[in-house]
C-alpha cells in the first residue's frame, strides 16, 4: 500500500514581485527529497511574477514602494458564488476583461470565464483574496512555465528531482464548495489513462482517465487551507509520477473546445450559432437532429398553436432529388427575367452549400388554429404573427443544432419555389417551406463576426 504524506511548508516570507520562488522554498524546505510534488498556489506566483493590477484601471503595480491602499479592505463575505473575494469593482471589472476570453455565463456581479489559458473559472481568475487592499491578482502568464522555473531553481540549489503543480481555486458545476486544482504542472504526470484496461470484475474501462494532477493539487489544499498564509505544500510518497523531463504540464487537463460536451454557457449559447458554409465528411447524428427539433418547437406562437414542421431528409437520394428540381426551377426563374448564362451559372453555385450538407432540414408554417377576419390588413397581420413564430423555431432549431456540436447554413431558396417543394417532398399543400437548412460538423472553425455594437440597433423612448 503506498504511503502518502502531505504537509505544508512553514516560514515562507511575504512574496514581492522579482522574488524567486525557488529559492524562497530552498530555504523555508531544505529537506526535500526525490520524487517530492510541491504544490504551490497560484497567488505567490503571480505576487512573483508581478501579476497586481490595483484601483486603476489595469494598471500595473510593479513592487515600488508600498502597495497602493486606494480603496478600504473589502467587506467579509460568500465569496463561494463567485469563487473569488470581493476587490474594489472598477478594478476588478478591467481586470476580468482584460483576463477573459470569453463570458460563459453571468449572473448579477457574478462572471463565469474562459480565460485565455483555456479555464474556465470565477472571474477570469482574477483574485482579491491574500493581496493587499487595493489591489487584485491575476492568474500567471504561463503556469506550466511557472512550474518549470520552481522546478528547475529547485533541482540547481537542492539537488533533487521534484514536480511542481501550480494550484487554484475552481468553482465546479452541480457541486457546492470550491476546491483546489492543478493549472501549471511540471516534472509530474497530470493524467493517468487507464482505457483499453479492466477493473477487478474483468469489466473494461472505456472512458477511465483519473486527473492526477488536480487530486494531488486537492490534497495539497488540505495541509495549505485558504487562512493558514501556509502557499506551498509538499506531498510525499508519488515518486513513481515525478517525471526526468517537464511533461506536457497542465495544459492536458484543459478539454480541447470538439470534446467540450458543456461549452456554451448562458452568455454565449446564442452566439455559439453560426452561418456554416464548408462542413467535413462526417455523418450527422439523426438524434442529435430530433433533439433540435423538440428546441424548436418550444418557441412561442400565437393562439396556443404549433406552427412548425420540420422536413428530414436522411438519405441522398431524397437530398438529390430536391436539389436537382429547386435547382432548374432556379433556373427557368432567372431565363425569364433575362439573366445570362454566365450569370445564372454563377447564382446557381449558391446553393452549393445545400448540395455539399450532409444533412437537410426544410422548416415549413402551417396556418393551424388562425384566424380568419372580415379585412385583409388583419388577415395579412395574423399571417405574420405565424412567420414570425416560425422564424422563432427556426432560430432555436439553430441554436440547438450549435450545442449538439453541428454547424448549420438556413438558406431561403425553398420560399422560391415552394410548389416544387411540396411536390417534390410530397407535402400537404398547406405546409409552406421556409428555405432550407444544411447542417453537418463545420470543416474548420467559424471566421470572427465583424464586430457589431447593439447600441445601433435600438432606440429608448
Amino acid at each position: 500500500m503506498t504511503h502518502i504524506t502531505v504537509s505544508g511548508v512553514a516560514g515562507m516570507p511575504e512574496v514581492a514581485p522579482g522574488d524567486d520562488i525557488a529559492l524562497l522554498l530552498a530555504e523555508a524546505a531544505p529537506a526535500l527529497e526525490d520524487g517530492d510534488i510541491l504544490v504551490v498556489t497560484s497567488k505567490i506566483v503571480s505576487k512573483a511574477e508581478g501579476r497586481i493590477r490595483r484601483s486603476g484601471a489595469g494598471e500595473a503595480w510593479n513592487g515600488g514602494g508600498a502597495p497602493p491602499h486606494d480603496h478600504p479592505p473589502a467587506p467579509a463575505g460568500d465569496a463561494t458564488a463567485a469563487g473569488r473575494g470581493a476587490p474594489p469593482r472598477d478594478s476588478r471589472t478591467a481586470a476580468i476583461e482584460e483576463e477573459t476570453q470569453r463570458v460563459v455565463a453571468r449572473r448579477g456581479d457574478t462572471v463565469i470565464a474562459q480565460t485565455r489559458h483555456g479555464f474556465v473559472m470565477a472571474a477570469a481568475g482574477v483574485d482579491a483574496s491574500n493581496t493587499a487592499p487595493g489591489t487584485v491578482l491575476l492568474l500567471p502568464e504561463d503556469p506550466d512555465a511557472s512550474a518549470s522555473r520552481i522546478r528547475r531553481g529547485l533541482r540547481d540549489r537542492l539537488g533533487v528531482r521534484v514536480g511542481v503543480i501550480v494550484s487554484d481555486t475552481f468553482g465546479r458545476p452541480w457541486r457546492h464548495g470550491l476546491t483546489d486544482v492543478a493549472i501549471g504542472a511540471s516534472g509530474v504526470r497530470p493524467l493517468d489513462d487507464l482505457r483499453g484496461g479492466a477493473d477487478a470484475y474483468g469489466n473494461p474501462l472505456n472512458a477511465t482517465v483519473v486527473a492526477l494532477a488536480d487530486e494531488i493539487a486537492a490534497a495539497g489544499d488540505l495541509a495549505k487551507g485558504k487562512l493558514s498564509g501556509v502557499p506551498v505544500a509538499v506531498v510525499r510518497g508519488l515518486g513513481g509520477l515525478v517525471t526526468g523531463e517537464d511533461g506536457p504540464g497542465g495544459r492536458a487537463l484543459v478539454r480541447p473546445a470538439d470534446e467540450d460536451m458543456f461549452r456554451y454557457g448562458s452568455a454565449d449559447v446564442v452566439f455559439a450559432r453560426r452561418t456554416i458554409r464548408e462542413f467535413s465528411g462526417r455523418e450527422v447524428d439523426p438524434a442529435a437532429v430530433r433533439r433540435a427539433v423538440a428546441a424548436a418547437i418550444a418557441a412561442p406562437a400565437p393562439h396556443h398553436t404549433t406552427p412548425w414542421r420540420f422536413v428530414l431528409l436522411e438519405t441522398p437520394r431524397a437530398r438529390t432529388e430536391l436539389l436537382d428540381a429547386m435547382r432548374d426551377a432556379w433556373i427557368a426563374d432567372l431565363r425569364s427575367d433575362g439573366f445570362s448564362e454566365e450569370s445564372i451559372a454563377r447564382r446557381i453555385r449558391r446553393g452549393d452549400v445545400l448540395r455539399n450538407a450532409p444533412y437537410l432540414a426544410v422548416p415549413c408554417l402551417v396556418m393551424d388554429g388562425s384566424h380568419t377576419y372580415g379585412d385583409e390588413r388583419r388577415n395579412a397581420a395574423e399571417r405574420e404573427m405565424f412567420v414570425v413564430a416560425t422564424g422563432a423555431g427556426v432560430q432555436n432549431f439553430l441554436v440547438q443544432l450549435a450545442v449538439e456540436g453541428l454547424g448549420s447554413a438556413w438558406v431561403s431558396s425553398t420560399m422560391f419555389c415552394r410548389e416544387v417543394v411540396r411536390e417534390v417532398l410530397g407535402l400537404p399543400g398547406d405546409w409552406d417551406p421556409m428555405g432550407a437548412v444544411a447542417v453537418g460538423h463545420p470543416a474548420a472553425p467559424p471566421k470572427d463576426r465583424p464586430p457589431r455594437d447593439a447600441a445601433d440597433f435600438y432606440v429608448t423612448r
